[in-house]
């Protein structure tokens, strides 16, 4: 068994959540989620301790903004069984919870934001996930080299 803990980056649109809704918070539950493969992550693989980079993803200028901590596992999403809420399934149900969502703890803010462009050009961040033609997913695995690179780079 692994206990070594993993490293993630979240994306949210910041002008849906941000990273200073999440430090006002504390807290939140990453609900929402409706990718399979974003979803097997936070169902199997996240643990409490895990560290995620918190990337917003809309506007101008996609950027990393800060870290989150698990400090909580995945347990079924509620939001797909309100149909009043935009994440509404009616596949999901009680009994057969389809969605999850891990909580998130809040750990810091950047002094300054990564920007994907500069992921994107960096060597030493190569084979990053995020900076893929195409990488959309919602929540994607990090090595600790470039998780531990991109905080080293945003605390400076």
């Amino acid at each position: 068994m692994n206990t070594e803990p993993r490293y993630w980056l979240i994306k949210s649109e910041s002008d849906c959540y941000s990273i200073a809704d999440l430090k006002k918070e504390r807290k939140t539950r990453w609900s929402g989620v409706r990718n399979f493969q974003a979803r097997n992550f936070m169902r199997d693989l996240m643990k409490v301790g895990d560290k995620a980079l918190f990337y917003h993803s809309g506007g101008t200028a996609p950027h990393v903004a800060g870290v989150a901590v698990v400090s909580a596992e995945a347990a079924p999403d509620v939001t797909a069984l309100d149909k009043k809420d935009d994440h509404y399934d009616p596949k999901s149900s009680k009994t057969n919870p389809i969605w999850v969502a891990t909580e998130f703890s809040y750990q810091n803010t950047f002094k300054n934001v990564i920007p994907l462009s500069r992921i994107k050009l960096d060597p030493a961040l190569k084979g990053i996930m995020v900076a893929q033609t195409g990488s959309r997913l919602s929540i994607q695995p990090v090595s600790r080299q470039h998780f531990e690179y991109i905080v080293k780079l945003g605390m400076a």
